[in-house]
Parts: structure tokens; C-alpha cells; sequence
């Protein structure tokens, strides 16, 4: 894994307080590498996750409570922290972990309403929320259930619901995420393709499969689906992040910097 930013750049991208990055480190939340002199260094998953505790941050939670909620979380996991499937954001003055259907805060572990927040191929984002399909939505929910414990049945239980209903895009989401995380690449490419063609250019769907794209080192095929993503959801700010580093990856300084713009201007508190 790469550790490309300094702890400076992470404060421009993220205008995060000095203060909770560190606290991020110390929960061991993020890891950064060291580099030649000592300083840190961090990767992009180490960006993709302190984006959640910049969403908490512009939703004027006090640092504190947000390194508090978060020690506590971090307490709470795995030691190897599912990123996948995980999301944190504020609702009101509180720190809330989503988990498929399921919300609860993190200082206490209660469960609240669902509130619209999503995690994209595991990048962790915010979206508008979209209710699964009215036909026969009990599959979806069995796949949302089952996939920590038993991810090949979840599949299964999202292959029915698209049985179901062929416009189900929320399962045609999981499902290719779920593949995807499964190392099935060949089969998550077919199943964003099929709901493409039926679900028409959404862009969750094209931002799952840029990722996957990123995953099989196809970074121009990747590029040209995080541009589509963009073409249907022109403030789909991690989109942005993602082109920006492609095209500086690969020497196109000009829409590097365009795309890091636009990912600031939409990141940035209103």
C-alpha cells in the first residue's frame, strides 16, 4: 500500500484539526508509515476513513467527542477493523455507526432510525437514501444479514431479490460489492454490467465498478467509469478524489488539479 501524503496535505485535502489525526492515530484508527525523517506518512485507505471523522468535524461535533466516539468504536471492533460496510456519521450532536440496516451510536451502542448515509465499494461517502424495491424485499434483507457470517449465502439471497425485481439497484450494489470483496472480480464486473444495462448509468453502480476496475489495474477503464459516475452525479465528491489521483498517477496534471477543485469545493464546510 502506498503512503503518499504527508500530514500537511492531509490537512489541506481534509481540513481536519491537527488534533484529531493524531487522535486518529493513537486509537489506531489510521497507521501511517514513517517516512525517511520520521514523518508521517499516509495512504489512501488511511484518507478514505479520516473522511469520516471529516464528516463529523463539519457537523461542528467538538474533536473531543469525536476521538472519544471513535476510541470507543475502535474498542468495539475487530482488530482488523471491517472497513467495507462500515459507516460513521453525525446525526444531531451524536456519533452514529451504520452496518447494512442497522444504526447505533458509537458512545453507547444504541440503536437509531436509519438516516442515510452510504459506503460505496468501501469508500466511505455520504448519499441520499434509496429504499430497496417494493417486490418482495425480504431476499435483500436476508442478504444484508448475512453477509459478515456467511457471504456466499448473502450473494445467493441478492441474486434472488434480483430474481425478484431486475431493477433492484440496491442489490445489484451489494451484490457486486460483495463479489468484489470476495476476490470474484470477473463475476462483480458481470453483475454491474447486467444492472447497467437494466438499471440505466447510476452512479453508485459506476463508482463501484471504477473501484473494481482500479482493483484489476485497469486504471483508463477506471477513469472513464468514475467520469461517467460523474456525468449522472455531478457532486459525487469521492469520485473526484479518485480521478484526481488516477490523473496525477498517470501525468495528467491539468485535470489532477481540476478534480482535486472540485473534490475541495464540495468537501469543504458550507
Amino acid at each position: 500500500m502506498t503512503h503518499g501524503y504527508s500530514l500537511r496535505e492531509v490537512g489541506k485535502l481534509l481540513g481536519l484539526p491537527r488534533s484529531v489525526v493524531n487522535g486518529l492515530i493513537e486509537t489506531g484508527f489510521v497507521a501511517p508509515a514513517r517516512g525517511r525523517r520520521r514523518e508521517y506518512r499516509f495512504s489512501f485507505h488511511d484518507l478514505v476513513l479520516m473522511r469520516a471523522a471529516q464528516g463529523l468535524s463539519e457537523a461542528n461535533i467538538p474533536p473531543a467527542r469525536i476521538l472519544r466516539s471513535l476510541r470507543r468504536l475502535r474498542a468495539q471492533l475487530p482488530e482488523r477493523m471491517p472497513l467495507t460496510g462500515l459507516r460513521i456519521a453525525a446525526l444531531g450532536d451524536a456519533v452514529v455507526v451504520s452496518e447494512g440496516e442497522a444504526q447505533w451510536r458509537a458512545d453507547n451502542g444504541q440503536y437509531v432510525l436509519q438516516f442515510g448515509v452510504a459506503s460505496p465499494g468501501g469508500r466511505l461517502s455520504f448519499f441520499a437514501p434509496e429504499a430497496p424495491a417494493a417486490a418482495d424485499p425480504e431476499w435483500f434483507k436476508r442478504g444484508l444479514a448475512l453477509e459478515a457470517s456467511a457471504p456466499d449465502e448473502a450473494c445467493n439471497a441478492y441474486r434472488r431479490a434480483i430474481e425478484s425485481d431486475p431493477r433492484h439497484v440496491d442489490a445489484y450494489v451489494n451484490l457486486g460489492r460483495l463479489l468484489h470483496e470476495l476476490g470474484h472480480f470477473g463475476e462483480a464486473q458481470a453483475v454491474y454490467r447486467d444492472a447497467l444495462e437494466r438499471c440505466g448509468n447510476d452512479a453508485t453502480l459506476l463508482f463501484n465498478l471504477a473501484v473494481l476496475q482500479e482493483d484489476q489495474n485497469r486504471p483508463l477503464d477506471a477513469i472513464a467509469s468514475y467520469r461517467a459516475a460523474l456525468a449522472a452525479a455531478p457532486g459525487l465528491a469521492d469520485a473526484h478524489f479518485n480521478l484526481a489521483r488516477l490523473c496525477e498517477a498517470r501525468g495528467m496534471q491539468q485535470d489532477a488539479l481540476r478534480h482535486w477543485s472540485a473534490f475541495r469545493k464540495l468537501s469543504s464546510p458550507k
